[in-house]
């Protein structure tokens, strides 16, 4: 950024040979590397590891940094700084002489031994501390300098006026320094009233008094100064201030300006504001600056030594003394007192004069010359001479963006100020607080027909957005939006230029008004003491609110610029298109506000007019920081306090920042703050910025129609929700509004911990005499404990909680956690400057705070933007804790989730690995026994890297804090798992153990039958072999042993039939119910009601009397059964269907076959379970009609499920299907025989087509594995939680609209997600077949081969070295390849195979393997991915993902229906779902009517209707579920009751009329919109 000084750097001055001193001054300084305008404001407001501590000295080194701490602290002992220099004790020198003691030796010790000084402290070598601050401003930028000149004049402390460039000389007026200065002071009029003025410094006209002198004088020009204006405080530096020196390298030629300000009272020492200039140094050798002062001056007054007559001193001493303008000389060598040698001049001697009487003299000749001078001075005027350079004319971009701002003004000329913000700022008037006021009624519904009530507010709030972005964006505005998208550094200077003018604008408007408002005030308090109950008191009371409301409305400031950019945002947002005005897109705006924000200004969080946070803005705004900055980690300080007390005075003390407050106005609503932190502090606090939010204070009377407890306790909750520390301030030792202060922060701090968010505060009582009274402090400290323990349990009351004392709500420790400070002014304003001690408590504070931060969580921008929406949509209902939705840890726990759905898949997925290695050896027998240690050591490795990963993730992931109060519940749920799949697995292969040995007659005789057929071949083809080469014989002969040999084993093998499983079902059910009733059976899963399957039970204390009047009642109403008892008998109805197919799956029907033994089984169970249920703490008990529909909707669902494995079993076993498929097979062997093949040749070829159908199932169930794998990480639907398939289900029902698939989602949800699940297997492996499966398929089937022939080549070796037979080749080969193929010794049991060569059979396989190997991958290319239908049930792709995801939660909302969207089955906490459903899509309807429910849980719950969802009274069912009120739209089901209203009618045989009537608001939403909304809400 260009500075608004220019000149030559230090490095430049080498070259043009400036004097050493100066070089040195600047190396001594280290700035000599920092050329013109390197220093900026953000490197100087950046918290370092030297700012957060204290520094009464320090080195050389740190002169600047201290200097600037204490400066922005506004701690005038920045120019007091002691410089410590290394090893100083061992640079005194001492002259040890332990001999010679006598007189002369202690004279030459005292006097002549000069040499023994301490080194680096002498007056020629010290720095002077003037030197210091101008150093600093030479080297610093406009802005800094800016910031240096305010704080200085916040010291009290003399400004910089004229400035001579210490390298060009040339003398710079700095103008811009002064922009932004204000000075207060109360003078007498005529009739003796006190008046109080505010002006901006520079604008002021004031008598302007001129101190110079010639030549040297004894007497401190400065000294005698500050003793004239005020003799308690060094306004401008003297030789006797502590730290002055002689070596004074930059103030000469400088002029300083300082004002004396009037307090109104008899002993000020000047009756009006007068300003004192200070010209530095011999005033000879500055004649610009001579000529300048004593022709603007009112008065002058010269310091002057004894004077030669012919003096050229004496020369300009004559000239002023013969003008008509006031000249006082104050002579250095005479004693005289005053004396006034004509009218306006006067000579008062110096010498061996008590310094009080020469400054009464003083004081007395300046006033009798300004009694008699009506010439003014303003400051601005200086700019108007010639041959100096004004900083803001010499930089361009300072000239322009005053130019803008001044473009910008000239549009509110002639405009009343109460009116201003009507006309140029339209969006933020009356509409933006309409459409706050509707949203909060919004947010708090009452009465009936919630639902239309909702939709006619959101309409109302659409139609004022609309109003809203058809309002025309004033002239101003567009000056405006063009001038904020200029260069940066015009750009800034507009911005700094804007707020000058506004405040300048506004100043005296708003003074006027708050005289008129005190006045008014002062008049209401007076009538209200008298108990005055007249017409006259409404009267004032009725014109104080006017005037309250003419002060809202005449504030004017840049804040408000930006809110009305926010709401010219949120307009266009909310209508989805810009503004036809508007010269840039409206989604470019909060990019704006986020530049702003960077480069240092407050960002309004919370509308102080309509007590409002504009989420879209602040949310758009906050997602620009981060596109700029990245998602940066945050320490959120923020501060409560009653208004006035000094909230925002402490924080720019702190900080040095400057919190947005319109002139002459205490803070309104809420601001945020950036305060970045240094490089070296990141690592040390795991924070980039602090962000700091002022706020309005409580008790803020004089805000029209705001004064309420709801409004502070409102505030208080969003401040101390949004900070990791808060600072309550009280200011003062009155007990009511302390009281007031912490029940309210006691009450926000109990909210906060009731909903899990943990802030720490810290008390700062402000304003306290004697802080440093230890006793005294101590008996504070223990009475605000007292206090807060009082305020904690009243809060505790009136929030329904326990809690005894504040260290109940907190943690707090009374020691540390509370800070005294002392009064700010050191003495009385307007002259006083800030009391140094207060600055102290300052530096105290911000190293308390610090350390907080180092302990403390930090928060992402992400976070807090989840954050500020969390806490101010709760408190728009009116139960905050209730209502308070943690979207952080919801994203955290969700986030957690998705990562324990891949860790539990990593568990299954080598666990299924390893099931397949094991359920080959069992088919193998080679093993016969599984145990569950075996299985715990083959999960070892993977358990390890979940272990591991898991750890991880909850130390590294960036929501760590949050995620760490689940790590214990979560590693217990993954021990738990990975137990379960274990214990699971070992039962489920040590019943396939068990089935082996039931099904080894089966295997038995499907091998006998094999190895006959080709014995009895081989003997056919040995008979033929003379006709090898007649083909056709060879073929007819076959073909006829082939026949007789098949019809042979059919005869003595009965065939499998096929089987009719649901009339298995009938046939047992018929002992319970008619047949027919199985005829006309429903589906129990997809019912919307179960009162027409259960009655009450039987009871001898139901009088015959009560049994009609519930028949009566049942007749009326249809017998309605409660929702709880309809979630509970649905609970059931899932629970049962889940654990039927774990039964069907462990029959392993495709190895055992079926048997109707399977539906006795599945029957027994369910009507144990049945049985069960009735015999529970319930009113009713089941028809057999539900038994029975139970048992038919069971097995209709797994009936295809039953049927395939069965046809598996089938097509395995039945010795006509399975013999016939190796017809080709046999002819082969047939005519290697008959051609003469050796018997290698021969057994080779048998052992490859053996292997085929092994090798076949191997790689399919190794594809099935892999997909599975690759769909969890490709597939959208399958790659995240449960809750992001249920989104992928909804988008599909949508897409498709197909209302009966939307029913079964509704009624049948587990059975829905199967089928979506096989649906995207299916897709997936159709649309990927070529890219990903084939690919696959191939890799397999290569990595198999490569496994089998090395398994026969070892074999081969094996037996030649341990010279072997066929019989050992074999036992090794199958022993190599039982991990990954079933086949054993027992399949060749039955063929000849003596006497062979293995080393031919070897040759054999190696030649054959290939080819069976490519019909393998032919068959599997025809088939176009639908291998996995001759794979078992439980191998599959989509049985395998179905297994994962079955494994959560499936607990639906006893209200609409609407299933848990948690991933772990049995989780801890509440049950909840992003969001609910209209009641009436599960066939609810309003008591007493037929017309289907309109209502949303979620808007139900923010009702004045009675619900208790978090309450045991309202039954196990609704204390189990947490539901959040939300009052947003909610367009999915909206859409859906829409566009299906006429089905769901017909389907549920109700009506939506009357009470159900739709919404019209509702029919607005498109298909399109409420695909979206997903995205949005899951």
């Amino acid at each position: 950024m260009d500075s608004v000084t220019t000149g030559v750097s230090p490095g430049q001055y080498l070259q043009n040979e400036e004097p050493e001193k100066l070089k040195h001054l600047f190396h001594r300084l280290h700035l000599e590397g920092k050329h013109y305008n390197k220093l900026r404001t953000a490197d100087v407001l950046q918290i370092t590891e030297h700012s957060v501590h204290s520094h009464e000295s320090c080195a050389e080194e740190w002169l600047v940094q201290t200097f600037l701490q204490k400066l922005l602290m506004m701690n005038y002992r920045a120019r007091y700084i002691k410089v410590t220099y290394k090893n100083e004790q061992d640079q005194i020198q001492q002259k040890h002489s332990e001999s010679a003691e006598d007189d002369s030796d202690i004279f030459d010790e005292i006097f002549e031994n000069k040499a023994f000084s301490i080194k680096g402290t002498s007056h020629s070598e010290r720095i002077h501390p003037m030197d210091v601050q101008m150093a600093v401003f030479h080297c610093a930028d406009g802005f800094l300098k800016q910031l240096m000149v305010t704080k200085l004049s916040q010291c009290q402390y003399a400004l910089p006026l004229l400035v001579p460039d210490p390298f060009t000389q040339q003398i710079e007026f700095p103008l811009w320094t002064f922009r932004q200065i204000h000075k207060s002071w109360k003078i007498r009029n005529t009739n003796n009233e006190i008046i109080s003025q505010t002006q901006t410094i520079y604008k002021a006209e004031t008598p302007l008094v001129f101190f110079f002198r010639f030549g040297s004088a004894s007497s401190s020009k400065s000294e005698l100064m500050n003793s004239v204006i005020n003799e308690r405080h060094n306004t401008f530096f003297h030789r006797n201030c502590p730290g002055s020196s002689r070596t004074r390298v930059l103030m000469d030629g400088v002029v300083e300006i300082a004002w004396f300000c009037p307090s109104g009272k008899d002993t000020d020492k000047f009756s009006e504001c007068v300003s004192f200039c200070n010209l530095h140094g011999d005033a000879g050798d500055h004649e610009k600056q001579l000529q300048i002062l004593t022709e603007m001056s009112s008065v002058n007054v010269v310091l002057l030594p004894r004077l030669q007559r012919n003096d050229k001193s004496m020369i300009k001493i004559t000239q002023l003394y013969k003008t008509s303008k006031p000249l006082i000389c104050l002579l250095t060598e005479d004693d005289l007192t005053i004396v006034k040698t004509k009218k306006g001049k006067f000579s008062i001697g110096l010498k061996d004069r008590n310094q009080s009487d020469v400054s009464e003299d003083l004081r007395r000749a300046i006033n009798d010359c300004l009694s008699e001078s009506s010439s003014t001075f303003r400051l601005e005027d200086v700019s108007k001479h010639s041959d100096i350079r004004v900083d803001e004319e010499n930089d361009e971009d300072c000239r322009r963006g005053r130019a803008a701002a001044q473009q910008m003004m000239s549009l509110l000329k002639k405009k009343d100020l109460t009116e201003i913000k009507e006309s140029v700022l339209p969006h933020q008037g009356k509409l933006w607080h309409q459409w706050s006021q509707k949203n909060k009624e919004l947010h708090r519904p009452q009465g009936d027909e919630i639902e239309k009530k909702i939709s006619e507010k959101q309409t109302e709030m659409k139609t004022i957005r609309q109003q809203q972005h058809e309002s025309d964006i004033s002239e101003f505005m567009k000056v405006f939006i063009k001038q904020i998208n200029s260069h940066a550094a015009t750009k800034m200077f507009f911005l700094k230029w804007l707020r000058i003018l506004l405040d300048e604008h506004t100043s005296a408007d708003l003074s006027a008004l708050h005289h008129k408002y005190n006045e008014k005030w002062s008049t209401v308090l007076k009538l209200k003491e008298n108990h005055d109950e007249s017409e006259q008191l409404k009267a004032e009371q009725t014109e104080l609110e006017r005037i309250s409301e003419d002060l809202q409305a005449a504030s004017f400031g840049l804040e408000h610029i930006m809110r009305e950019i926010g709401q010219i945002y949120e307009s266009c947002s909310s209508v989805k298109k810009n503004k036809k005005d508007l010269q840039v897109h409206f989604s470019s705006l909060p990019s704006l506000a986020a530049e702003m924000m960077i480069s240092g200004f407050p960002l309004e969080l919370m509308d102080g007019d309509a007590a409002h946070v504009p989420l879209i803005w602040i949310s758009a705004v906050l997602d620009q920081l981060i596109q700029k900055l990245g998602d940066q980690r945050l320490f959120v300080l923020s501060v409560l306090g009653i208004q006035s007390s000094g909230k925002s005075t402490m924080l720019n003390a702190m900080f040095g920042l400057e919190f947005a407050v319109s002139a002459g106005r205490c803070t309104r609503g809420a601001f945020m703050q950036l305060v970045r932190v240094s490089d070296e502090m990141k690592t040390q606090m795991n924070f980039e910025y602090i962000l700091v939010v002022d706020t309005e204070g409580l008790h803020a009377l004089e805000l029209a129609g705001r004064s309420t407890r709801h409004h502070d306790n409102e505030l208080a909750t969003f401040v101390v929700g949004l900070g990791n520390l808060t600072l309550i301030n009280i200011f003062g030792e009155n007990p009511s509004e302390m009281q007031d202060v912490l029940q309210i922060a006691v009450q926000a701090f109990l909210r906060m911990k009731k909903v899990r968010l943990n802030p720490s505060c810290v008390f700062v009582h402000q304003n306290v005499s004697d802080v440093t009274a230890g006793e005294r402090n101590m008996e504070g400290r223990r009475r605000l404990q007292d206090k807060l323990d009082e305020m904690t349990k009243l809060a505790a009351e009136e929030e329904d909680c326990d809690a005894e004392c504040f260290s109940d709500v907190i943690r707090f420790d009374v020691q540390k956690d509370v800070k005294y400070f002392a009064q700010l002014w050191e003495g009385n304003p307007p002259m006083a400057p800030p009391n140094p001690n207060y600055c102290d408590n300052i530096q105290e504070l911000k190293k308390t705070i610090m350390y907080h931060a180092s302990k403390s969580d930090e928060i992402m921008v992400t976070h807090l933007k989840d954050r500020i929406k969390d806490l101010w949509e709760a408190l728009l209902n009116e139960g905050f804790v209730f209502s308070f939705r943690n979207s952080l840890e919801i994203s955290a726990y969700r986030k957690l989730e998705t990562e324990y759905s891949k860790w539990s898949w990593s568990l299954c997925s080598a666990m299924m690995e390893t099931e397949n290695k094991l359920l080959n050896k069992i088919e193998n027998e080679v093993i016969h026994k599984v145990e569950e240690t075996d299985l715990q050591r083959e999960l070892k490795k993977s358990s390890k890297e979940v272990e591991k990963s898991m750890s991880e993730f909850l130390e590294k992931d960036i929501d760590k804090y949050i995620l760490i109060q689940w790590k214990t519940s979560f590693e217990i749920k993954i021990k738990e798992l990975r137990e379960n799949i274990v214990k699971e697995t070992n039962n489920k292969l040590n019943e396939i153990l068990q089935q082996r040995d039931l099904k080894k007659k089966f295997d038995a005789q499907r091998t006998n039958h094999e190895n006959t057929l080709y014995e009895k071949s081989k003997e056919l083809a040995l008979k033929l072999r003379d006709k090898k080469n007649d083909e056709e014989t060879l073929k007819k002969e076959f073909d006829l042993f082939w026949k007789q040999s098949v019809k042979k084993i059919i005869r003595d093998t009965p065939a499998i039939r096929d089987i009719d499983v649901m009339r298995d079902v009938r046939e047992i059910l018929s002992e319970i119910v008619p047949v027919d009733h199985c005829m006309r059976s429903r589906d129990i899963f997809t019912v919307s009601s179960y009162s027409d399957y259960i009655q009450l039970k039987k009871s001898s204390g139901i009088t015959s009397a009560i049994k009609n009047a519930y028949k009566s009642v049942k007749e009326i109403f249809f017998y309605i059964l409660s929702r709880e008892d309809e979630a509970q008998i649905r609970s059931l109805v899932t629970d049962v269907g889940q654990q039927t197919d774990r039964m069907i799956q462990s029959f392993n029907i495709s190895k055992m076959g079926y048997n109707i033994s399977c539906i006795q089984q599945l029957t027994d169970y369910i009507k144990k379970r049945v049985t069960e249920h009735q015999e529970e703490r319930v009113k009713y008990e089941f028809k057999n009609e539900f038994l029975t529909d139970l048992v038919l909707s069971i097995c209709k669902r797994a009936n295809k499920m039953i049927t395939d494995q069965h046809r598996l079993f089938r097509e395995a076993n039945d010795p006509v299907i399975y013999i016939e498929k190796k017809r080709e097979q046999y002819y082969s062997i047939f005519q290697k025989y008959c051609h003469g093949e050796t018997s290698a040749a021969v057994f080779g070829a048998i052992i490859c087509q053996k292997l085929k159908e092994s090798i076949e199932q191997s790689v399919y169930k190794k594809i099935a594995r892999d997909l599975a794998n690759e769909m969890r990480s490709n597939c959208e639907s399958l790659n995240g939680n449960r809750s992001n398939l249920e989104k992928h289900i909804l988008k599909t029902l949508a897409e498709e609209e197909d209302f009966d698939k939307y029913m079964d989602y509704i009624h049948n949800p587990r059975d829905h997600f199967k089928s979506f699940i096989r649906d995207e297997v299916s897709r997936y492996i159709t649309d990927k077949f070529s890219v990903s499966v084939l690919p696959k398929m191939k890799e397999n089937i290569e990595l198999l081969q490569q496994k089998i022939m090395k398994a026969a080549h070892e074999s081969t070796e094996h037996v030649q070295v341990n010279r072997g037979d066929v019989y050992l080749w074999l036992k090794i080969f199958t022993q190599q390849i039982s991990d990954e193929l079933i086949f054993s010794e027992k399949h060749l049991s039955g063929v000849k195979h003596d006497g062979l060569i293995m080393i031919l059979v070897e040759e054999v396989i190696k030649k054959g393997l290939p080819a069976i190997m490519s019909h393998i991958s032919e068959e599997f290319k025809e088939g176009k991915g639908k291998f996995y239908e001759k794979l078992d049930f439980r191998f599959r792709p989509d049985e395998l993902l179905i297994d994962l995801f079955n494994q959560c939660c499936w607990v639906q909302c006893p209200l609409c229906g609407a299933i848990c969207t948690n991933t772990i089955e049995n989780h801890p906490g509440d049950h909840s779902v992003a969001f609910h459903r209209v009641r009436g899509i599960n066939g609810q309807f309003y008591r007493g009517t037929r017309n289907l429910a309109i209502r949303i849980c979620t808007s139900a719950v923010a009702s004045d209707q009675y619900f208790y969802p978090n309450d045991s009274r309202a039954g196990r069912g609704y204390a189990d579920w947490s539901i959040t009120p939300d009052l947003s739209e909610l367009p999915y089901w909206k859409w859906f009751v829409c566009r299906f209203q006429e089905d769901l009618e017909k389907h549920y045989s109700k009506t939506f009329e009357q009470s159900g009537e739709i919404p019209n608001e509702w029919r607005e939403f498109s298909k399109h919109e409420a695909i979206e909304s997903l995205d949005r809400y899951m």
